[in-house]
């Protein structure tokens, strides 16, 4: 698995990248929200317009690769990152970072959704594989972003943004030079297509799972920081150890767990995992080692559940990967968009409510999934079916994106 194309590494680099963007800003929340003035929920909605404008552009990003080619679309979405993230650190008001965090999350949607499936068809092994090695990159870009964004949010808040862009600039310049050309495929997706995708009963209901499961994902990740009431470097510390513990599980502990139990029990044994973190959480949050220690446990159940999802996702129904993948990311992102303003403003009226709603609605999402384990423990099979990624055409499409 490790013997992979340099297209593969380089593209998995920049990956690295993109999803340090994701813990980036988790240290400098509250920095923000005191030097501008902003409320949590206020500040949450860099989350908020991030998400929003993500989801809905993964109903475009097939539609765009399967026109322009996998490699222009990754240039594209990696050039409109670095403009949204070096503008949001450029703003004088939230609004504003607001506002650029929405163009960042558009270029984030175009590059992600198309870097996996360039990793899926250009790694050799299977997509089980493939998609293990993906969230190694993801496990590293979230463990290592948190850490890069204290330290650079220690001198200001602006500077994680700035160095965001610098970081994007680099892996753009390693997409030019190593990614051969990919031109449009022959079958050209329509817009319409991730929508129709959802009419399948397993798609839909592990696309609603997630919608709920990021209620508690965002309360930890967007919320946590301002009960913490800590400073930049130590926020980034704390979720830098979350991100490592996410990124060892994803890699090391899920295809094991997937093996012996099986990919339902796996995903659901850690979603009722996370969801009691949550809620011993919210029992303790006044108390800081408690929401210290919580932090960092959640992420060896999130990492979990992101490379059991993400190959459910994959394999769960009879269209085309890209198509199913936008589609589950469109529910997912879209509808789970409010997550972290709700947070923020369930938060000002008592710090203990967010986590709570989060373990719940986690636990919702457990109910909502077992309603179609019948077609998620098909997925089970599909292993036996998978076959070298090099026998297989490139899908330039849309794919998920793990939980960034």
């Amino acid at each position: 698995m490790w013997r992979q194309p340099k297209t593969v590494w380089s593209v998995a680099f920049a990956c690295v990248i993109a999803f340090m963007g994701i813990g980036l800003v988790d240290p400098i929340l509250k920095p923000i929200a005191d030097d501008l003035g902003a409320s949590a929920s206020q500040v949450s909605l860099l989350f908020t317009s991030y998400m929003a404008v993500m989801g809905v552009a993964m109903l475009v990003t097939g539609w765009v690769s399967s026109r322009t080619g996998a490699k222009r679309t990754l240039i594209l979405g990696l050039v409109v990152i670095i403009i949204g993230a070096g503008l949001a650190g450029a703003q004088d008001s939230v609004g504003g970072i607001v506002a650029f965090r929405a163009v960042w999350g558009l270029g984030n949607a175009l590059f992600i959704a198309t870097a996996l499936a360039t990793i899926v068809s250009a790694a050799r092994g299977s997509v089980g594989q493939a998609i293990i090695l993906y969230e190694a990159a993801l496990g590293v870009g979230i463990a290592t972003g948190p850490l890069l964004g204290g330290w650079l949010g220690g001198h200001s808040w602006r500077w994680p943004f700035w160095g965001v862009s610098a970081l994007m600039a680099i892996a753009l310049v390693a997409i030019l030079t190593t990614l051969p050309a990919t031109p449009p495929s022959g079958r050209r997706s329509s817009i319409s297509a991730p929508l129709k995708a959802l009419s399948h009963r397993g798609l839909l209901t592990v696309g609603i799972t997630a919608l709920l499961y990021n209620f508690g994902f965002f309360t930890l990740l967007a919320f946590t920081p301002f009960p913490l009431a800590m400073g930049a470097h130590e926020v980034g510390l704390i979720f830098f150890g979350w991100g490592l513990l996410l990124a060892f599980t994803s890699v090391v502990v899920a295809p094991r767990l997937q093996r012996r139990f099986g990919t339902l029990p796996g995903v659901v044994g850690a979603l009722v995992g996370f969801a009691l973190i949550l809620a011993a959480m919210a029992i303790g949050t006044e108390h800081k080692p408690v929401l210290v220690i919580g932090v960092v446990l959640a992420g060896a159940f999130l990492g979990i559940n992101n490379t059991l999802i993400t190959e459910t996702v994959m394999k769960v129904s009879p269209v085309e990967r890209g198509v199913a993948s936008a589609a589950y990311s469109f529910v997912r992102f879209g509808g789970g968009a409010i997550a972290p303003w709700l947070a923020g403003k369930l938060g000002e009226r008592s710090i203990h409510v967010p986590f709570w709603v989060g373990s719940g609605a986690v636990l919702l999402g457990v109910a909502v999934l077992l309603t179609a384990r019948r077609e998620i423990m098909a997925v089970d099979g599909a292993h036996a079916h998978d076959t070298p990624e090099e026998e297989r055409p490139l899908e330039a499409a849309a794919v998920t994106v793990g939980d960034a």
